[in-house]
């Protein structure tokens, strides 16, 4: 009877613990979606998305649920509660937006991964004391086995490991904490555990992934999404609509569902309706092979060439081209640690001492580094607007760098591994509508999510292979014309900070192969992100972790032109590497290269309106302690300057 009572009073505590546990995990999922309700963040709210987080929802507070009764019952270590209220707090804080992409269900995932290793780690660690139950002195020997496993996980965990070298730049470089001269005194971390936990963390490789050995039959899933009425299970060449001809205006979750529905609908049989071939830029091929393969063909538009010709008197640019490369959730330290070879490629032109870079004196191209480029938020809605539009998310009727570019003689082209025209959500605020005048989107459902640990493959090779390939097209179709392009890639944006290094031959390749050709001529070139990494996992424990969401990374490569005397700007340029700036101060750049030295005198010019940052200052100009103060540093997340 006793037993049956002790049985009864067990169950209703482990029956309150789990409804309370049900309701904590209610509430901490409320506040994670606080940034959806505010309008901060992109969030469809609709009858079948909520029904899905709930039943997500529901599943991982079972799962959390049964953690905690094993951790109670004493069938897995006690001491695992700490690890548990960490994971459980932080995971459903970082959960929020409608799906996967828009780092929706990260508690569900989380739980699942957290869920079975806790449980292994328990169960290995009893299974090892039990080995020493024959023992007469087991509880010695359990106490020093204990105390022995905890020095050694714990010392893994937070010694201070291998910081020294991460304020460490290009060129034998380092951040430079001279408060009086350079205002901003970046404080470096003292636990770096990246290089103990990087052998682990590489799926990739840990998985042998090769894309080229990939066996996935893509066709399959293409015909069950698509409601195109133009091909068939006998389709064997799908040509693909351009993206820049359709009708979506918005920007926001909604549109961005609509966009891929639009390119799937829309596709076409190339073998049918072959008058349809030369207006389209993308042809997925199934006729050799059942993995299929893209086929990447860009058209020159020559009327469109012509047209922008004649713009071209509006401004005298500092530079003809300008080159974007943009990666999502990238901070400074981790590009040196896993871009190797694009940043071999622009260290070779490091430094400028107060002339021309003495090994290409022909070519005159300088780099730059800038080691305080600090973001505003740790997402990338808090930021791209900032970089592109030269405001926040927040203001209305904003206009895209794209639409200037086009008004001043450029061609435009926008690259993306993502289905989204424009990697900013906007939300419900207006913005200008704006389509580049060549745009490659990779609308495809067997694209890999942006979230994944893993190298992204799509037909037998790297998605960034084919962003690249598109954009380098783009650039020898319209060597003649001037040129804006702008590529954004998303394999940055997860937790291991592994899967980066997998883009890093393919950007370097794409760059060389335009230097080596005399292309990257009268041309800037910006490789930069919005933040640094903002994804959970290991490292989030860690303090290196939480500054580098705030220091992003930002390279800058300057092809110099005859008939400007760079001196004075390139002076101010390599001033401010050490200079704290924002993505308000980019903006500002980019337009001063565009208008030249009308930015600069701007009050005389009569029929031209120069659409600076009110918040930004030109990274050509000096920056003022004084002129830092325009900026509203409340809406800085991770100010690191101190």
């Amino acid at each position: 009877m006793k037993k049956i009572n002790k049985i009864i009073i067990r169950f209703k505590i482990n029956l309150v613990l789990i409804v309370l546990l049900f309701s904590l995990s209610y509430y901490l999922y409320y506040i994670s979606l606080e940034k959806c309700f505010s309008g901060i963040d992109v969030c469809s709210v609709q009858v079948y998305w909520i029904y899905k987080k709930i039943a997500q929802l529901s599943i991982s507070c079972i799962i959390s649920s049964i953690l905690f009764l094993l951790i109670i019952s004493k069938i897995i270590s006690k001491l695992h509660i700490f690890h548990f209220c960490v994971f459980f707090i932080f995971f459903y804080k970082i959960s929020h937006g409608n799906s996967f992409e828009d780092h929706g269900a990260f508690n569900l995932i989380a739980f699942f991964l957290v869920f079975f290793l806790i449980i292994i780690n328990g169960l290995i660690i009893k299974a090892f004391f039990s080995l020493f139950i024959i023992v007469k002195r087991k509880h010695k020997i359990k106490k020093f086995s204990i105390l022995t496993i905890l020095i050694l996980f714990y010392s893994n965990l937070f010694n201070p490991m291998e910081c020294s070298d991460w304020g460490k730049g290009l060129n034998n470089t380092f951040i430079e904490n001279d408060i009086k001269k350079y205002k901003c005194n970046i404080i470096f971390p003292k636990r770096c555990p990246y290089h103990i936990f990087k052998y682990f963390l590489d799926f990739t490789k840990l998985s042998s992934l090769d894309c080229s050995k990939s066996k996935i039959d893509n066709k399959k899933l293409i015909l069950r999404k698509s409601k195109s009425k133009y091909i068939n299970k006998n389709t064997k060449k799908f040509g693909f609509p351009l993206t820049n001809k359709d009708l979506i205006g918005r920007l926001d979750g909604k549109d961005d569902h609509l966009l891929k529905s639009f390119v799937l609908n829309n596709l076409f049989d190339i073998d049918i309706q072959k008058r349809r071939k030369n207006k389209t830029e993308l042809i997925l091929d199934f006729s050799k092979r059942t993995l299929g393969k893209y086929i990447i063909d860009v058209k020159f538009n020559k009327s469109l060439s012509k047209e922008r010709k004649k713009l071209e008197k509006n401004v005298s640019p500092y530079s003809n081209n300008i080159m974007i490369v943009y990666i999502d959730s990238v901070s400074r330290a981790n590009s040196i640690r896993q871009l190797k070879k694009t940043l071999n490629f622009f260290e070779r032109f490091m430094p400028y001492k107060g002339g021309y870079n003495s090994k290409y004196p022909n070519e005159k191209y300088h780099s730059f580094q800038f080691f305080k480029y600090h973001s505003f938020k740790n997402y990338t809605a808090g930021n791209y607007p900032r970089l592109f539009y030269g405001n926040s998310k927040f203001a209305k009727n904003r206009i895209s760098l794209s639409k200037y570019f086009k008004e001043n003689g450029f061609v435009t082209n926008y690259n993306s591994d993502y289905c989204r025209k424009d990697n900013s959500r906007t939300g419900h605020n207006f913005t200008f509508e704006e389509v580049y005048d060549h745009q490659f989107l990779l609308c495809d459902p067997n694209v890999f999510s942006f979230n994944s640990f893993y190298k992204k493959c799509l037909y037998g090779k790297s998605n960034v292979e084919y962003v690249c390939d598109y954009a380098e097209q783009f650039w020898r179709k319209y060597e003649k014309n001037r040129k804006y392009s702008v590529i954004i890639l998303n394999d940055g944006h997860e937790g291991t900070l592994e899967a980066l290094k997998y883009t890093d031959e393919y950007i370097h390749n794409y760059l060389f192969s335009l230097f080596k050709d005399g292309l990257l001529k009268d041309t800037s070139v910006f490789l930069l992100s919005d933040h640094g990494v903002g994804m959970p996992f290991i490292y989030s424990l860690y303090e290196f972790y939480r500054k580098e969401i705030g220091l992003p990374m930002l390279y800058l490569l300057i092809n110099d032109r005859r008939n400007i005397s760079w001196n004075e700007q390139y002076f101010h340029l390599n001033e401010n590497q050490q200079t704290f700036i924002t993505a308000y101060d980019i903006y500002n750049t980019i337009i001063h290269l565009l208008y030249g030295n009308l930015y600069l005198n701007n009050n005389k010019s009569k029929y031209l309106d120069i659409p600076k940052s009110e918040f930004g200052r030109s990274l050509f100009t000096h920056i003022t302690k004084i002129q830092r103060k325009s900026i509203n540093y409340n809406q800085i997340q991770y100010i690191l300057c101190k």
